[in-house]
C-alpha cells in the first residue's frame, strides 16, 4: 500500500550518528511512511547500518550507490519514493517524535502545499531551543516565497519542510554542488500554491565541527553565487514584487561571504580571487542594492567597498579585526 510520506536519507560515512537519526524516523508517532536510505559510497560501516534496518523494519528502504554527493543522493531517493508527501533527513541530525504528525497534520487541515517546522539545534551535546508560545502562520505562494527570503521563520533548508510530491515535478538538486537548498528551494515554493509554518520545534541540527559548512572557506563555498545568479533571474521574471526581500538576502549573503574570505583564507591571490567572483555577480545588481532601504549604510558601504576596490575592502576589515583584538586585551589587562 502506498505510503502518505517518503523520508530521504542521503548516508555518507557517518556510522557514528546514523543509529540516532535512523530510530528517531522510526519512532515517529505518525507511522504511514516509507524511509529511503540511499548509501552514497559509504567507506565506513554506514552501509551495513542501513541494511540492518531494512532487515529489522519493512518500512525502510535501502539504494547503495557509488559516491555522488548529497544532491546525488536526494535525487536517486525521489526517482523510488512513492509518498503522496516528501521529506528530508541529513544523516547527521535527528528529528523530535511529533515531526512528521505535525507537519502531516497541517498540511492536511490548512490543504497546504509545504508544511515547515522550527530547527532547534544541537551543539556539543547540548539542545540550543528557545520555548514560546505555539502558533502556526497560512501562506499563499506570494507570502511564503516572501518569508522564504526575509528569513524571519525560516529559511532555504529543505529538511525542516514537509512537501507535496506535486512541488518536485521536473526540479532536482543540483548535482556537484554544495549550497543544494538554496538552488532548490526556492522552485519548490513556486510549484506551490500554499504553505504553512508552525514554530514547534521538530527538527534538531546536529553542529559538527569537520561538516562541509562549519569548515572553513573554501572555493567550493562559492557554489552558493551559482544558485544566486540563477535566483535572481527567475525572480526577477516571476516575482518583481519581491524585488526587495530579494536583492536584501542577496546583499546579506554577500556580506556574510566578504568577511569569511577576508578572515578565514590565508592567501591574499586567493582572497581577491573569491571577491573577484561575488563582484561579478554583485555588480549586476549595484544600483538596487544601493536603493534598498532595508539594508544598513554598513552594509552598504562594505558592498560599495567590494564593488571598487578589493584592497582596500581587505584591509579595512582586517584593520577592524586587530583593533577588536587590542581592545580585548586592553580590557583583559585592565581586569
Amino acid at each position: 500500500m502506498k505510503p502518505k510520506i517518503s523520508i530521504i536519507v542521503p548516508v555518507y560515512n557517518i556510522e557514528l550518528y546514523l543509529e540516532r537519526c535512523v530510530e528517531s524516523i522510526l519512532s515517529q508517532t505518525f507511522v504511514d511512511f516509507e524511509l529511503i536510505l540511499v548509501n552514497d559510497g559509504s567507506t565506513d560501516q554506514s552501509g551495513k547500518v542501513c541494511d540492518y534496518y531494512s532487515e529489522k523494519d519493512q518500512r525502510v528502504k535501502v539504494l547503495h550507490k557509488n559516491n555522488g554527493g548529497l544532491s546525488f543522493a536526494r535525487n536517486e531517493g525521489l526517482k523510488i519514493a512513492c509518498g503522496d508527501f516528501i521529506g528530508f533527513v541529513d544523516g547527521d541530525d535527528y528529528i523530535e517524535k511529533d515531526m512528521y504528525k505535525k507537519l502531516y497534520e497541517l498540511s492536511e487541515k490548512t490543504n497546504s502545499d509545504i508544511a515547515i517546522c522550527k530547527f532547534g539545534r544541537e551543539i556539543n551535546g547540548q539542545l540550543i531551543n528557545e520555548l514560546q508560545q505555539e502558533f502556526s502562520k497560512e501562506m499563499d505562494n506570494i507570502e511564503a516565497m516572501r518569508q522564504l527570503f526575509k528569513g524571519e521563520l525560516y529559511r532555504f533548508s529543505v529538511c525542516n519542510k514537509l512537501f507535496r510530491k506535486s512541488c518536485f515535478e521536473n526540479i532536482l538538486f543540483p548535482e556537484g554542488r554544495i549550497h543544494e537548498d538554496l538552488s532548490t528551494s526556492y522552485k519548490l515554493f513556486a510549484n506551490s500554491t500554499k504553505s504553512v509554518y508552525t514554530n514547534y520545534v521538530g527538527y534538531i541540527y546536529v553542529k559538527r565541527e569537520n561538516s562541509i559548512l562549519n569548515s572553513r572557506f573554501n572555493e567550493k563555498r562559492l557554489d552558493a553565487f551559482l544558485g544566486w545568479d540563477e535566483i535572481l533571474s527567475f525572480m526577477g521574471q516571476k516575482y518583481p514584487k519581491l524585488t526587495k526581500e530579494v536583492i536584501s538576502c542577496f546583499a546579506y549573503g554577500c556580506v556574510d561571504n566578504v568577511h569569511y574570505i577576508v578572515n578565514q583564507v590565508e592567501s591574499k591571490d586567493s582572497r581577491i580571487q573569491y571577491l573577484s567572483i561575488i563582484k561579478r555577480l554583485h555588480r549586476k545588481f549595484y544600483s538596487k542594492i544601493l536603493l534598498n532601504n532595508t539594508l544598513s549604510l554598513k552594509d552598504k558601504f562594505i558592498l560599495s567597498l567590494l564593488n571598487c576596490n578589493c584592497k582596500m575592502l581587505i584591509f579595512l576589515i582586517k584593520s577592524k579585526k586587530k583593533l577588536v583584538k587590542k581592545r580585548v586585551y586592553a580590557q583583559q589587562e585592565e581586569v
